[in-house]
């Protein structure tokens, strides 16, 4: 046995936080599991928060656990679905709106819009006048 009753440990880093699975034994010999967060705090040192879960809570906890991913899956496929829908339909509803091309202008000033006839028949004039 480790120390403070440490039988196993793991740890998950994180972006910004620190996650350890401890499988730790009391005096009693009750074996448990300590889930710890771990993470920077605003000023010196570290906050910390733990859950515990009995050896005989393991497994509900876990089919819990469980659901809970699945239904956070589901709802981020459901999210992305949702919002590419929303684009298209936006999409769509401009284009019904005008039939004009958008004029955006680039960052350096320039437009981005492509010649229409009108606009390349121009240019084609000038050309041959130069000439």
């Amino acid at each position: 046995m480790g120390i403070r009753g440490e039988l196993f440990t793991i740890q998950v880093s994180a972006e910004n936080r620190t996650y350890f699975f401890n499988v730790k034994e009391n005096t009693k010999g009750d074996v448990f599991l300590q889930v710890v967060e771990s993470k920077a705090s605003e000023g010196l040192g570290f906050d910390r928060h733990a859950v515990v879960v009995f050896e005989d809570e393991m497994r509900p906890f876990l089919q819990g656990l469980d659901k809970c991913i699945e239904f956070i899956e589901k709802n981020r496929k459901e999210k992305a679905k949702a919002k590419t829908k929303k684009i298209l339909d936006a999409k769509k509803s401009l284009g019904e709106k005008s039939d004009k091309p958008v004029n955006v202008r680039s960052r350096k000033g320039r437009s981005t819009e492509r010649p229409t006839e009108e606009k390349s028949k121009v240019k084609k004039v000038i050309k041959k006048k130069d000439r």
